[in-house]
């Protein structure tokens, strides 16, 4: 198997090297944004063409949600023209194509869990903007998985988890989000989904069943808010020793914590496909704090 992964510096991108590294007849070719630019579509076809991988992994994405209301063609330019290039030249050599995408496709107004099949409606230009890439890789490319996820966290990056812990030891008292509702997922699960599902295409060939390619959604259970979610974060990290003690936690509504983004208040997404499909089960996002010492 040849796996091209871009985006590799990024949270999935690191976890996708560590674990493609331990497989065996693997032959990754694992780039950032200085080694392909995804929005040159000649740099994208020459990197394609010459590498000629079997399967594409794109986790490379303009992410900073706030600062995409103001960056919006950067935004579009990353997240719907570079997949749309990623997704080309893959059909040129017949690769699949893996792309990452978001809950963000969802204005979040739905009671009860998010499906696949569920209207898009998005509120914010990040949002906006990896629709328009999902449109543009399902438009471009016969073989193409979009895997939707959710408030991603790791030990690479920035992410929540960090952010809290790096707070928590200079306050006393933290106000977060508690009417915002979905499911933490750690970046190794999003990779382990992603080589499993590579595996099964690579490993059936011709006999792969076209009609699994496809939209699906990946993230973590239980769904929580972002208040409890932090609350669970101090909790684990006071009982690991990584925190003498946890700040108290104070629930606040959106409307108290505006951002220049509008996010959705249910990012709650059905993992039942997925596991339906590929015999992938949702991300544990509690045991993937139970070493928190790895975040600091």
């Amino acid at each position: 198997m040849k796996v091209l992964i871009t985006g590799s510096n990024g949270q999935v991108g690191g976890c996708l090297v560590k674990q493609l590294q331990t497989c065996t007849n693997t032959e990754i070719l694992a780039v950032d944004r200085t080694e392909l630019d995804i929005t040159s579509k000649s740099d994208v076809i020459q990197i394609v063409g010459s590498f000629k991988p079997n399967i594409i992994i794109n986790a490379a994405a303009h992410t900073a949600v706030d600062k995409a209301e103001s960056e919006i063609d950067l935004s579009y330019a990353i997240n719907r023209d570079g997949p749309l290039y990623l997704a080309q030249a893959a059909e040129n050599i017949g690769a699949a194509l893996l792309h990452i995408s978001t809950d963000y496709v969802f204005d979040g107004n739905k009671d009860g869990i998010y499906s696949e099949t569920n209207t898009v409606n998005p509120k914010s230009v990040y949002g906006a903007t990896k629709l328009a890439g999902e449109k543009a890789v399902i438009e471009a490319c016969s073989r193409a998985v979009i895997l939707r996820t959710a408030w991603v966290f790791g030990e690479e990056g920035n992410n929540f988890v960090k952010t809290m812990l790096r707070l928590a030891v200079q306050r006393d008292e933290l106000c977060i989000v508690a009417d915002q509702f979905g499911g933490p997922t750690y970046a190794g699960d999003i990779a382990a989904a992603l080589i499993t599902i590579a595996n099964d295409i690579m490993m059936q060939g011709n006999d792969f069943d076209h009609s699994q390619y496809g939209i699906y959604h990946f993230s973590g259970l239980p769904h929580i808010s972002w208040c409890g979610f932090a609350q669970t974060i101090f909790d684990k990290a006071v009982e690991q020793k990584v925190l003498d003690k946890a700040p108290i936690v104070k629930g606040i509504n959106t409307e108290d914590y505006p951002t220049p983004a509008k996010r959705p208040a249910n990012s709650k997404l059905d993992t039942q496909k997925i596991t339906e499909t590929f015999g992938i089960q949702a991300s544990d996002w509690q045991s993937a704090l139970n070493q928190l010492a790895d975040y600091q």
